[in-house]
């Protein structure tokens, strides 16, 4: 079988009123509608893109269980993209994940709650969120697939590991990156991008990674939204506003990078597996 070559994705680079979720259905409704415009086939939008970052306990009052017309609503506009958008899911009463909601062909295809969940500098995700447990994987076309990890979860090495093993073609990287969030001395501009070329370069693996711009409360969220090719090579990067950014994906570059450099080939599982063992 022949699949297509090449696969035309975006990173929506938008900020979120904090807590007002049916105004920022209306910024996504239109941005789908941009993206759809331009052909897009695979849309990522920011972590937490539907209600804001710093909700604390207002996430209570901005949850929604997956079957929320809301998403229903923004699942009929894709239409045949497919669009990766941030919401807080209730799965049941006081259960609150920060989730990914996986939209396409009028469906939710898949659901991805944010597995490392961040206590430290001016994060406190695990005192509000439950942990995730599971790793996605979603079909975006015949013979292209691709897996998401929300901001933090691509600050743990072996969940990357995990969740590129089944050699997906993309990885969609979702973040709510502010400035000097974790430290007066790490900056977050300069390490996501170290953080996404490596794995790009070392998996052969594209990846969309889509943050926020503008501010909220005393934060700034700066932006840098990029798309990368399999060998770690920037294709697109946002300007500091808000902005829609587009890359056309080549299937035949992310064999010539895997082919070169054979990390899902000779990753040895069991041998890690064994490795790890009693350790917790």
């Amino acid at each position: 079988m022949h699949y297509q070559d090449s696969l035309h994705v975006a990173a929506a680079q938008v900020n979120a009123d904090l807590g007002q979720v049916d105004a920022n259905l209306e910024r996504h409704l239109a941005v789908i509608e941009e993206a759809a415009s331009r052909g897009v086939e695979l849309l990522v939008f920011p972590e937490l893109s539907l209600t804001g970052y710093g909700l604390a306990a207002g996430i209570m009052q901005v949850a929604m269980p997956v079957e929320d017309p809301r998403l229903a609503r923004l699942a009929e506009a894709c239409g045949a993209m497919q669009a990766v958008v941030g919401f807080v899911e209730e799965a049941s009463p006081g259960e609150y994940y920060n989730a990914l909601a996986i939209l396409q062909d009028g469906a939710i295809v898949a659901v991805h709650r944010k597995l490392n969940l961040p206590t430290y500098g001016g994060l406190e995700e695990g005192k509000w969120f439950s942990h995730g447990s599971e790793l996605t994987l979603a079909q975006v076309r015949p013979g292209w697939s691709a897996t998401q990890l929300i901001c933090a979860d691509l600050w743990n090495p072996a969940l990357v590991h995990a969740a590129l093993l089944p050699r997906p073609t993309v990885l969609c990287a979702p973040i709510n990156s502010a400035s000097g969030i974790v430290s007066e001395d790490f900056s977050n501009e300069q390490n996501w991008l170290l953080n996404v070329r490596f794995y790009a370069m070392t998996y052969g693996t594209p990846v969309i990674m889509a943050n926020r711009y503008g501010p909220e409360g005393a934060s700034h969220f700066w932006g840098g939204s990029r798309i990368l090719g399999p060998r770690g090579e920037v294709l697109a990067e946002a300007e500091d506003r808000e902005q829609l950014i587009t890359a056309t994906l080549s299937r035949t570059a992310i064999a010539r990078a895997r082919f070169e450099l054979p990390t899902h080939r000779d990753a040895d599982t069991p041998l890690i597996r064994e490795l790890m063992a009693g350790y917790r």
